[in-house]
């Protein structure tokens, strides 16, 4: 049976490359084929899981250089529905498109404000007179290179060679090891099996904004020597210094350790969302690369 996945596209994305590797991946473990679906947006892509859409949604969770995708994380707390599936890490290389022929001729740039962050020493430094603009992906970017010549575009090499577009400059992440976890989430369709795994991420908010409110949880997560990997905080958008917390662990949650720590973590929080327990999946980038490269070529034969 064909599993659909639903991605923040168009086409030439890094979740859309991200997919893909998830998707060959997922063929070789269990024979499923996969069917990728793009998006126009983060939200819109993890709705569609949420409203039966698609079996699966790939979204960025996490940057090593820029940190959490706020977009990904609220938008997984107001659904409160699906689970994830599983992790993968993909690196990341970002790459200056344009049809300029020198940097010192580039007025614009444009990308994902996620990519335009990983890039600001780099941008700062060889490009400190272009003006820095936004926008909802690396390859909704690429539209404007055709508008003029001073423009250009921070985008994959991997999407330069799908749009037949010229390179300026190679590797400008100013982090070498520039890498983006995603997070694979399911929802209720029954043709995907739910798994388990060494990892596990909850979401909560506090009962009480005062002295110590934050402590009682992690002190529960000591006690019983689960390691924290992450803790990021959000808003809760109810009022100005109130907020929740995502916090990744290295435990599985069904194990009789997790399930205690849950239940003491339950008495010391307001809302308490478990994600699910999962693995971290190794996947190949460059295979699914080239493998998109070639249904690209062959549809245009």
């Amino acid at each position: 049976m064909t599993v659909t996945i639903a991605y923040l596209g168009p086409e030439g994305t890094y979740s859309q490359l991200a997919a893909l590797a998830y998707g060959l991946d997922l063929e070789q473990r269990t024979g499923q084929p996969a069917e990728l679906r793009a998006m126009p947006s983060i939200p819109k892509a993890i709705q569609a899981t949420a409203e039966g859409l698609t079996d699966l949604t790939l979204v960025p969770v996490e940057n090593s250089t820029e940190g959490g995708v706020t977009t990904t994380l609220d938008t997984l707390w107001q659904l409160q529905q699906l689970k994830i599936h599983h992790a993968m890490v993909m690196p990341i290389r970002h790459a200056l498109l344009s049809r300029a022929q020198q940097l010192s001729v580039v007025s614009m740039v444009y990308s994902h404000p996620q990519a335009l962050s990983q890039c600001q020493i780099w941008l700062e430094h060889n490009l400190p007179q272009a003006t820095l603009v936004a926008t909802r992906s690396t390859t909704e970017a690429l539209e404007h290179l055709a508008d003029d010549g001073a423009i250009a575009a921070i985008s994959s090499e991997w999407a330069a060679q799908l749009y037949s577009l010229p390179i300026l400059a190679h590797n400008i992440n100013d982090h070498i090891d520039n890498c983006t976890k995603f997070w694979v989430l399911k929802g209720s369709k029954p043709n995907i099996q739910a798994l388990s795994g060494q990892y596990t991420s909850l979401a909560f908010s506090l009962p009480v904004n005062g002295p110590g409110a934050l402590l009682k949880p992690l002190d529960v997560l000591a006690r019983y020597g689960i390691n924290l990997s992450r803790i990021e905080s959000r808003p809760t958008k109810r009022s100005l210094g109130e907020y929740l917390f995502f916090v990744d662990l290295e435990t599985n949650a069904h194990s009789p350790t997790g399930q205690q720590a849950l239940s003491e973590l339950l008495a010391c929080t307001e809302t308490l969302i478990n994600f699910g327990t999962y693995n971290l999946v190794a996947v190949d980038p460059s295979l699914a690369a080239t493998k998109a490269k070639a249904q690209s070529t062959q549809a245009l034969l």
